[in-house]
């Protein structure tokens, strides 16, 4: 191996934190300082090093950026939806980096209207997100969003989509998202904490008022809930949640007299978590009330809303958890998984007819797609596979019938997915648990040992990684690598209960998951620790941490992406954003019992004097979600106490947050930059 340049070495100032007479010293907390010049200055030289460590695979990492981008169509379009008379379109150019957002009146014969051309409104900005378009019940206005520094920090406008005309209205430090009341001059939206960026508050705003007049409707003042502001598909109901982790609440108000008060649906109780859908005269209600783990469906009159008035509709099953339902005129949808995989299934109001739509592998993902048509008969939904390109599909309800609107094309003439197979496999925990494992790898991949293997977890906040396709990934396969996704506690793959046994008290069963699942996948011959490599990012990246400090020995390479590594620091910072929100998923810990708990596996505390993998870092300087100091102190504790000479890399994006670079392409030069990583450690790189 080529004999690396010297690393940059933080300098050490102790730091005491002290908490439940324990005190932690902190060598490396005076790099939180952003706007210390010599902060600035160790992120660059970390750059730098990073830039010299990887110099022999840039050629490669542009090849690389050049076969993924050209299995992309450039030039692509999403299928049309109808919405209120018009089809919504989003479009690309060839050689732009940024959507075109147009509608047409009527038919998709009728001319195009142009909405918004982000090409046009990025240029100047190193980073540019629309989001948060609303359209006036009139078809007239749009309410839309533009995020340039990537801190999820949005700035509301208004545009005339009729005359073009962008109005004076600008709403700063918002979500994103707005509603239109009835009258088409009342917007409601979300405002930020400007320090924690919690959404906090909802505001009414007139058109053509300032926005300094905006008047406070709903001030949501527990620190552990956020709040938002949306419609009913009925579009009868402004709707205000509230939500933690365990638990929501809701307030509606007529869309016809948006100057009215909001009235309390049902008002919030510890661990009770509740959605509602609007439909006819009642509120249909998925909820976990009396022990439903895995949710049910209730409903009650939209006079009545309160819990005591709800009734059952659907009844609780063990072994099914209820994830959506999506109304119809006629029918209703549910989203349902049973045994990790999705389910489908179409229910008519009147009781005389109710299917599931059929799937028959166990590598799919399946979900309901965009369907604001409430009068339609067509269901929208999209399907794929690890092995099997995306496809959106028109679904006749009435007729069972389905039309293929449209499938992902894998550019480039050499995909086939008969050269793919993918698989689920179940690989067992420690104390018993059976852990499902999707992988799919190239037809001619050996399966004795040899293949290198990239193993990928989430495991926090009950978010499941479906098995999905990627034409992206293709450039692993195709060099001989398996993928494989494990479903670990903490997601919710299997169930409510999946993800109750991976947090909290139980997060280290997060952990131990993604190793054994590793230590399955070697002992049946997939692959060996000298080709096994892992990566998550985010939440996924505090487990790229921990099983770092775990078992450093089962792996040859570590991806950490934006990765939440600095635990008991953070939980106990209530300054910091999001935090406060976060106790139901990791503990306070205020409290002892979880302060020791996460110091037990935090990974920043936990660095040792040991061999680790090669690792690659990223973060983006910007990022609101996990500050790019919680990796900068990792790394340079790393770099103080591990006793290898294997890879440290830390790449920093200087004009990024959470969410990487901005830009339809820009992206892959992130995905091409961890894919040399690896491939450069399999010698793989020409």
């Amino acid at each position: 191996m080529t004999k690396l340049p010297s690393a940059p070495i933080a300098k050490k100032i102790p730091h005491e934190l002290t908490k439940h007479n324990d005190t932690r010293v902190d060598d490396y907390y005076w790099l939180n300082e952003r706007e210390n010049d010599e902060v600035i200055s160790h992120l660059h030289q970390e750059n730098a090093y990073y830039e010299q460590c990887t110099a022999h695979t840039k050629a490669f990492q542009k090849n690389l950026f050049e076969e993924m981008k050209s299995r992309i169509k450039e030039d692509d379009a999403s299928v049309p939806y109808k919405r209120n008379g018009y089809w919504y379109i989003t479009r690309f150019e060839i050689g732009k980096d940024y959507p075109i957002y147009s509608r047409k009146k009527n038919s998709l014969e009728a001319p195009e209207e142009i909405m918004f051309e982000c090409n046009e409104m990025a240029e100047g900005h190193d980073f540019f997100n629309l989001g948060g378009i609303s359209v006036s019940s009139d078809n007239t206005l749009a309410a839309y969003a533009v995020d340039t520094v990537s801190r999820r920090q949005y700035t509301i406008r208004v545009k005339n989509l009729n005359t073009g005309e962008l109005y004076p209205d600008c709403i700063e430090n918002t979500t994103g998202g707005a509603v239109w009341a009835n009258d088409n001059k009342t917007l409601f939206y979300t405002k930020k904490d400007p320090v924690t960026l919690r959404s906090d508050k909802i505001y009414k705003h007139k058109l053509g008022t300032s926005s300094e007049d905006d008047i406070l409707v709903f001030h949501e003042k527990d620190e552990t809930f956020g709040t938002f502001v949306t419609k009913t598909k009925s579009k009868k109901y402004i709707v205000i949640g509230s939500y933690s982790t365990l638990t929501s609440e809701y307030q509606i108000l007529s869309a016809d007299e948006p100057d009215g008060a909001f009235q309390l649906f049902s008002a919030r109780e510890r661990g009770l978590e509740y959605n509602i859908v609007h439909f006819e005269s009642y509120f249909y209600i998925l909820t976990n009330r009396d022990g439903a783990t895995n949710f049910k469906l209730m409903r009650t009159s939209q006079d009545h809303t309160e819990s005591e008035h709800w009734e059952e509709f659907i009844a609780h099953r063990e072994d099914v958890l209820l994830e959506d339902i999506d109304i119809f005129k006629e029918y209703y949808v549910l989203s349902e998984r049973n045994n990790g995989l999705n389910k489908i299934k179409v229910i008519r109001w009147d009781g005389t007819q109710a299917y599931y739509l059929p799937f028959d592998n166990e590598t799919y993902t399946a979900y309901v797609s965009v369907n604001p048509d409430f009068d339609s008969k067509i269901l929208r939904y999209a399907y794929n596979s690890l092995t099997t390109p995306n496809s959106v599909i028109d679904f006749n309800m009435d007729t069972q019938e389905k039309e293929i609107k449209k499938e992902q094309e894998v550019l480039g003439g050499t995909f086939n997915k008969i050269n793919y197979k993918s698989e689920r496999i179940w690989a067992e925990a420690r104390d018993g648990a059976k852990i499902p494992v999707s992988l799919v790898y190239h037809k001619n991949t050996l399966l004795d040992g040899t293949a290198p293997l990239l193993q990928y977890a989430y495991g926090s906040y009950g978010s499941t990684i479906d098995p999905s396709f990627s034409s992206i990934r293709l450039s692993l396969l195709d060099r001989g690598f398996i993928y494989a996704i494990a479903h670990i506690r903490g997601g919710e793959y299997l169930g409510r209960q999946w993800y109750e046994n991976g947090k909290l008290l139980k997060k280290r069963n997060t952990f131990t998951d993604f190793i054994d699942a590793s230590k399955y996948l070697v002992a049946q011959k997939y692959t060996s620790p000298e080709h096994l490599y892992a990566s998550g990012g985010s939440a996924g990246g505090l487990l790229m941490g921990a099983v770092a400090n775990m078992a450093p020995e089962l792996y040859q390479g570590v991806i950490a992406a934006v990765p939440f590594v600095d635990v008991v620091t953070t939980m106990l910072d209530d300054s910091i954003p999001l935090t406060t929100g976060e106790y139901d998923e990791w503990g306070n810990p205020n409290e002892m019992a979880y302060y020791n708990y996460m110091k037990s596996y935090s990974p920043y505390d936990n660095v040792k004097t040991q061999e680790y993998p090669n690792l690659l870092v990223t973060t983006g300087f910007h990022d609101s979600q996990v500050q790019y100091f919680e990796p900068a102190k990792w790394v340079a504790k790393l770099r103080e106490m591990k006793t290898d000479s294997k890879k440290l890399l830390f790449d920093i994006n200087m004009d990024a947050g959470h969410g990487g670079a901005s830009g339809r392409f820009e992206a892959l030069k992130e995905v091409a930059k961890e894919y040399a990583f690896l491939l450069d450690l399999e010698g793989k790189i020409p």
